[in-house]
């Protein structure tokens, strides 16, 4: 397993996922938090250095696991390149996201809209993930 590679991977994915986050999440589809039931953290609390320096950890610790998992899972994963990390983004997608938030609404009270946001959103974030994690491996 190439370490440079490894961690290369995981800061441009851990970078390039907060700022999807901050552009989805938090100015484009904003609104979607906004649809009752209210469940979120005061925006202020949300932001605070505390919460931002722990989320920040985790954000790159779930990045290097997603590239650590990639580099794992490398010669079992078909296609080549960015096809083969799109392919990666999708698997991962499947057995993560999906599965863990198709059934939210029966469970939480929570909008039924907000879900579907995060299954869309969650696809796209991963298959761009997905892409960039085999756009770099690609010469592996």
């Amino acid at each position: 397993m190439n370490i440079k590679r490894l961690l290369l991977s995981s800061i441009v994915i851990w970078l390039v996922g907060g700022l999807y986050s901050c552009l989805t999440c938090g100015w484009f589809f904003n609104w979607v938090y906004k649809i009752p039931p209210i469940i979120w953290k005061d925006p202020a609390e949300m932001m605070s250095a505390g919460n931002m320096t722990a989320s920040s950890i985790l954000g790159f610790l779930t990045a290097f696991i997603f590239v650590a998992v990639f580099a794992v899972l490398y010669k079992g994963i078909p296609k080549k390149g960015v096809q083969k990390g799109l392919m990666y983004g999708f698997l991962v997608w499947l057995i993560g996201p999906l599965i863990g938030t198709i059934t939210m609404p029966f469970y939480m009270t929570i909008a039924s809209q907000v879900v579907v946001y995060w299954i869309v959103n969650s696809f796209v974030s991963y298959m761009i993930l997905g892409a960039l994690v085999g756009w770099i491996y690609k010469t592996k």
